[in-house]
């Protein structure tokens, strides 16, 4: 079996070499060999073998299979500051793994922009806090990757997320518990974006990306640095059921 290198965007960021399959290392990351363990998984393939940023000679030497023939489930080559050390180009497609271990693709597809007030974005990897925002998810990237900025960051990946409509949000779907509180709070974030226009982007939360689910992304996910951005789309509900009916069930979106 080849090695093949796999960058764990969320829940924690990582580079990891594996003999498995996109598919089944989302499987054993997900569920693993240990009774309990159960979470979703966000990755990307990645191209190795550029640079001297990660210690290749090591994978090749240690991602081999176990003495009984078994492929090597995982090998971890960092676990810091990874995504800044990756080339854009070099990443690959994203994958989604539910808590039961169920993998979907997700594939580059090419961004147009969309005319809307505001945007709401689950920041994933290097930095996970839910912001409201008036840029488009390409701007957003230009903006939050500026060094000029005081606050910034050399690379996001992030999601855009679907919103409910707050004067009937009984009626909005099933899209998880992310706005199942502070509503009130999310209002006066949108408000300070878009009437009063006081800031570009608005923290709705620092840290409450436990209540981030599939079901909620909107458009897909975007990663970028302000000179190169990829977005990679998701499925719509209807596309789910074709390419992976289970998956779309495990993922509450079907």
């Amino acid at each position: 079996m080849s090695i093949r290198y796999y960058f764990s965007v969320f829940p924690m960021e990582a580079l990891v070499a594996s003999e498995l399959s996109p598919e089944q290392f989302g499987s054993y990351m997900a569920t693993g060999a240990r009774k309990g363990s159960a979470e979703k998984i966000i990755f990307i393939e990645v191209e190795g073998n550029f640079g001297k940023e990660f210690d290749w000679n090591y994978a090749e030497k240690n991602c081999i299979k176990h003495k009984n023939g078994d492929p090597k489930n995982s090998l971890y080559l960092s676990v810091y500051r990874v995504l800044e050390r990756i080339p854009v180009e070099r990443l690959k497609n994203v994958y989604l793994t539910t808590r039961d271990g169920r993998t979907i693709e997700l594939k580059q597809t090419e961004y147009v922009p969309d005319e809307k007030k505001f945007w709401i974005y689950q920041e994933l990897c290097p930095i996970t806090p839910l912001v409201v925002s008036y840029l488009n998810p390409k701007d957003f990237v230009e903006y939050i990757t500026k060094p000029e900025n005081k606050i910034y960051v050399p690379r996001i990946i992030f999601s855009d997320l679907k919103v409910i409509d707050f004067d009937n949000p009984e009626d909005t779907g099933n899209i998880g518990r992310i706005y199942d509180r502070k509503i009130e709070h999310i209002k006066e974030c949108i408000k300070a974006v878009t009437l009063r226009k006081t800031k570009i982007n608005k923290t709705l939360d620092r840290s409450h990306v436990e209540t981030f689910s599939f079901q909620i992304i909107n458009k897909g996910i975007y990663i970028g640095d302000g000179k190169k951005f990829l977005m990679y789309k998701m499925p719509s509900a209807e596309e789910i059921k074709k390419i992976d009916y289970d998956w779309g069930r495990s993922a509450q979106i079907l």
